[in-house]
């Protein structure tokens, strides 16, 4: 009897282990990294604090010509970008963003939320505190992260060789030193200057038009024959007319 009520004791206890270990299992699983964690399968319809992220990280994906909202509301267009997301990287393109779809976001970010192969110090080499443009450094620095996301979907489409970013962020002291116009979208944090490497410059202004900027300057205008320049302006302005744009 003694035997028989310490084996049923022992299976007790081992059964009890193993769900106690499947359960840190799956709470290690759920949680990706130091950055942001989804707890629920998002879709047409959702709304809400997780879709503003999701769409930060979707946003290079608009189609051409087309800038996706950053508005928390899960539409039409959101799930457009959703799909181009999941057929660039090999997923099941249906638009619903689920666990896979957020363990390919998982993998293409740092703990700071920055995509892989961007961070924050290639798109601010003024000053370490993102102050002094034209908004403040907290907006300057969301700006910045946004085009971060463009980018890395830009350098995937590209093949996944490097981006060479030569100018982000700058404050009003930086942005008149290196004589920027006064009114440049540095000063917002969300601009971007390219230098040539493994693609030309005409190459990376012209598949920028895929990836939600709606400044895209290069080649043939003026003042833009060493970098191509792309940014988040209210409308629309692509001029880099020795690229055909």
């Amino acid at each position: 009897m003694f035997r028989r009520t310490a084996r049923l004791l022992l299976s007790l206890v081992m059964v009890m282990a193993a769900a106690l270990a499947g359960v840190v299992a799956t709470a290690g699983t759920a949680q990706a990294d130091g950055c942001y964690t989804w707890s629920r399968t998002l879709s047409q319809g959702a709304s809400g604090a997780d879709v503003t992220q999701l769409q930060i990280r979707v946003a290079g994906y608009p189609g051409y010509g087309g800038v996706l909202a950053i508005d928390g509301d899960y539409g039409p267009a959101t799930t457009a970008a959703v799909k181009r997301f999941q057929s660039a990287y090999g997923l099941g393109a249906d638009g619903v963003a689920g666990s896979a779809t957020f363990s390919k976001l998982y993998a293409l970010q740092d703990d700071d939320c920055t995509p892989v192969h961007f961070t924050y110090a290639e798109l601010n080499d003024c000053n370490s505190t993102w102050a002094g443009g034209a908004v403040s450094a907290a907006t300057a620095k969301s700006n910045a992260l946004r085009t971060m996301w463009k980018l890395e979907a830009m350098r995937h489409a590209l093949g996944d060789q490097p981006i060479t970013v030569t100018s982000g962020f700058r404050s009003h002291a930086c942005n008149d030193a290196v004589g920027g116009a006064a009114g440049s979208r540095h000063l917002y944090g969300d601009a971007a200057d390219l230098g040539a490497g493994p693609h030309s410059l005409c190459k990376l202004a012209q598949q920028a038009r895929n990836h939600g900027f709606n400044g895209i300057l290069g080649p043939g205008y003026p003042g833009h024959s060493d970098h191509t320049h792309v940014d988040h302006r209210a409308s629309r302005f692509w001029s880099a007319s020795s690229c055909g744009i």
